[in-house]
């Protein structure tokens, strides 16, 4: 099983690379200049890229949830969600994650909750290289949390959370924490809940997380891809097991055209505060300013409570 989300992408981007030599190669030897074999050999990077997140769009709209009507797009809209979500994708797998770790920083000053941080599914800490600069400019303590192995038992990534969590409590002296969690690292702070309870819970905000599965769950490989399946015994499990108290801690947000959590409004969690969202993809959930304003105003409402 692939351990690190880093060397796994790291590992990606060399294949990239060796796919764009060839094409390169291909070009010259067909007689192009230099310059067009380049640009022939990264071309090519870009439109297997490209083809791979529309098809994420394809196959998400087979299993679309209908989207009200508040969240409709015209021709216009489409095309800057699919510009702003390749965009993010390509940061978040050819730089943000290859590079990232995990990290802890402290304000002292701080009045507010600490926040840990966790990513979602083929991921790690990287991912949030977007809202991080947002909590330093608030002065908000923060950490992230790398789960691993990729494919991993989210009930064992629990675990991981519980660590980061006593770590984060430990350094800040703060008894309670604040959670934004993407995608797959709902379900993963849930999971945590039900294992260590609510105890340290400020607030939990998740960001497109498929609280009751999503349909593109059966083309991921890994125990967790297995788990995300849509209402699967371990989603049925999890959601047996939460209390009323448990669920008003949570914020759901949320975009109607997600392209990896389809059906949407599997996102919505019964009993949770649900934030809708239209014109964003899944990835950009962490870099939308839109979203970003929303959780930044969950934990800055924390504030009084901290």
């Amino acid at each position: 099983m692939v351990r690190s989300a880093r060397r796994l992408l790291q590992g990606i981007l060399v294949l990239q690379a060796v796919f764009a030599l060839l094409v390169a190669g291909a070009a010259l030897a067909l007689g192009a200049p230099a310059w067009a074999a380049l640009l022939a050999g990264l071309g090519g990077v870009v439109l297997v890229r490209l083809a791979i997140n529309l098809n994420n769009f394809l196959l998400s709209s087979r299993a679309a949830s209908p989207t009200p009507e508040p969240y409709r797009l015209d021709w216009r809209a489409r095309l800057r969600l699919f510009l702003e979500e390749f965009r993010c994708s390509m940061l978040v797998t050819s730089w943000h994650v290859p590079r990232g770790r995990a990290a802890l920083r402290v304000h002292a000053d701080s009045t507010h909750p600490p926040v840990l941080l966790i990513h979602g599914y083929g991921c790690n800490s990287g991912y949030w290289a977007w809202l991080v600069p947002l909590l330093d400019a608030a002065r908000i303590s923060h950490a992230g949390v790398d789960l691993e192995p990729v494919g991993g038992d989210i009930d064992d990534f629990a675990q991981l959370v519980e660590q980061r969590v006593r770590a984060l409590c430990a350094a800040t002296g703060a008894p309670q924490v604040a959670i934004v969690a993407h995608s797959m690292g709902g379900l993963v702070a849930r999971a945590w809940m039900r294992r260590y309870g609510t105890a340290r819970v400020a607030r939990v905000v998740t960001l497109g997380s498929p609280h009751h599965g999503t349909a593109l769950a059966r083309f991921g490989p890994g125990t967790n891809a297995l788990q995300m399946r849509m209402d699967s015994p371990w989603l049925r499990a999890l959601a047996a097991a939460e209390t009323a108290q448990t669920r008003a801690l949570v914020t759901s947000i949320y975009t109607h055209q997600d392209n990896i959590v389809s059906p949407q409004t599997t996102s919505e969690l019964p009993g949770a505060r649900n934030i809708g969202f239209g014109g964003v993809g899944h990835v950009a959930l962490g870099r939308n300013p839109r979203v970003l304003a929303a959780v930044m105003q969950e934990l800055e409402a924390l504030e009084a409570l901290a």
